[in-house]
């Protein structure tokens, strides 16, 4: 079991890495980083679908902007528009 769990966070953080713009593997890969261990294995999976949203969603959703999907009320995305980006 856990390296099924293991191996999902690596899929994830892989998929919050390399999503094509660097802007958004900066802000996705660190949104990511911070929570991935803190998340069930429920949150893991809305973490994975949330990844499969388009990035110009994502960051119109994370600016607070209209979106073209529809983005349902849970854990991930209220910690995703609540989340800091912090520039290294």
């Amino acid at each position: 079991m856990n390296d099924d769990i293991d191996n999902l966070k690596k899929k994830i953080l892989y998929r919050s890495l390399y999503r094509g713009t660097k802007e958004m593997d900066k802000l996705l890969g660190s949104f990511t980083k911070i929570h991935i261990d803190q998340l069930n294995n429920q949150e893991l999976k809305e973490l994975e679908n949330f990844l499969s949203i388009d990035d110009d969603n994502l960051f119109r959703f994370y600016k607070g902007l209209d979106t073209e999907f529809k983005f349902e009320p849970n854990k991930i995305n209220s910690l995703f528009k609540s989340f800091v980006f912090k520039k290294n």
